[in-house]
């Protein structure tokens, strides 16, 4: 089973990252029912941190957030385990394939773990480059704003040295002609 099919089925809820028990049971090989009535079994090993129940609100905003159909409803919520919980499924399930699977499933809760501090470290280096860039642009503001007041102080200056030699030369001459 490829990572990043593993890694399509970990959600976001409650500002957590959690798989739904119904595509654990799928990876597993085994019935949504049959993990459910493992991890009621086996509750006090499911604490909140490791494992909740949705509400409805969450399920349906879940659901709609990839467009799947509501065929024929759900009697409960499902479950949704943090990479802490898939890693106590393990235990609970204990066959050859939910422990291939769970190893599995932790690397991919590891690869998403790592490309969220790498996206951190480049919007960090991003942020860093953007600051730099106004300050430099603030610098080449300055230098410009000083080239343009002496242009045209300048400028100025030699309008008004022409303006003066223009009055100088059309002035009312007196004496000889």
């Amino acid at each position: 089973m490829q990572l990043t099919f593993i890694q399509q089925r970990i959600y976001e809820v409650r500002e957590q990252r959690v798989m739904m028990d119904y595509d654990l049971a799928h990876l597993y090989q085994i019935e949504t029912k049959r993990l459910k009535e493992a991890v009621r079994r086996n509750r006090n090993r499911f604490p909140e941190d490791f494992m909740f129940e949705l509400a409805k609100e969450e399920y349906d905003l879940l659901r709609s957030q990839f467009a799947t159909s509501n065929r024929g409803g759900r009697r409960y919520m499902p479950f949704a385990f943090t990479e802490h919980g898939v890693a106590m499924l393990a235990s609970v399930l204990n066959s050859d394939k939910a422990i291939e699977m769970n190893i599995a499933i932790v690397r991919a809760f590891i690869a998403l773990r790592e490309l969220a501090l790498y996206r951190g470290d480049f919007l960090q280096q991003l942020q860093s480059l953007r600051n730099d860039l106004h300050h430099r642009i603030d610098v080449h503001d300055a230098q410009l704003s000083q080239i343009y007041e002496a242009l045209e102080k300048m400028l100025n200056t030699e309008a008004e040295k022409k303006a003066r030699e223009e009055a100088w030369n059309n002035r009312k001459r007196v004496g000889y002609k």
